[in-house]
């Protein structure tokens, strides 16, 4: 099983939903540097990109897609596409593996259309068997870190990262999220949380899944 393949094929199957002329989110990781590389080749027919982290502005430059735009000078997208870590059924996911996470839950809060692209590992049933990234600020480790554990997980600092932001990354394991929706309610509203990794409240709008064979799509 090939999961490069399987996520090259998720990628290039985005374009299809790509207009002329229209500003495309992008996101981060391994699954969307392959849509970078599809998006090379129509980069003359779109006005530019919006990018979700400094290493996507940095593999957007490669490949010759220079135009990229300012997040401020837009009220809403057409289409944000990006990857996830794990997905549910109802398009839930858990976000962050690249450290970008809180840049990328504001692009898919103004996209009109969210296309999650993946191979068909992150397809689970339930949400939390990756640990669950926390953006945090610094100085308020030890407390999230303890109202984390009441939640039943076990928050480990992730070492040796510093977001875009300056921030740091709490990863929480075993924490087995059957109620996605409230516990990124609870844990957003702590203090010192910039971002928790839950793409619940704003899921996914379409699941482009690469497997062996083809390009599952999955709608809402």
């Amino acid at each position: 099983m090939n999961l490069n393949e399987f996520k090259k094929k998720a990628a290039w199957a985005a374009l299809d939903y790509i207009s002329t002329g229209t500003v495309i989110g992008v996101g981060t990781g391994s699954t969307v540097a392959y849509f970078i590389e599809a998006l090379s080749t129509i980069k003359h027919l779109i006005s530019g990109v919006v990018s979700s982290s400094n290493s996507s502005t940095i593999l957007l430059k490669k490949q010759g897609i220079n135009n990229i735009l300012n997040l401020n000078t837009f009220n809403s997208l057409e289409v944000y596409v990006d990857s996830a870590d794990e997905i549910n059924n109802n398009m839930q996911m858990i976000k962050g593996g690249g450290a970008a996470l809180t840049k990328e839950k504001i692009i898919a809060a103004i996209a009109k259309k969210f296309i999650c692209i993946i191979d068909q590992t992150k397809k689970v049933n339930i949400l939390g068997s990756f640990p669950l990234p926390v953006e945090i600020i610094p100085i308020a480790s030890s407390f999230i870190s303890n109202e984390i554990i009441k939640l039943g997980g076990q928050p480990k600092v992730r070492k040796n990262v510093i977001t875009d932001n300056g921030n740091i990354i709490l990863d929480v394991h075993n924490l087995h999220i059957y109620d996605p929706i409230s516990i990124e309610k609870r844990i957003s509203l702590l203090p010192g949380v910039v971002t928790v990794g839950l793409f619940a409240l704003r899921g996914a709008d379409i699941i482009l899944m690469g497997t062996k064979n083809s390009v599952k799509i999955i709608e809402k």
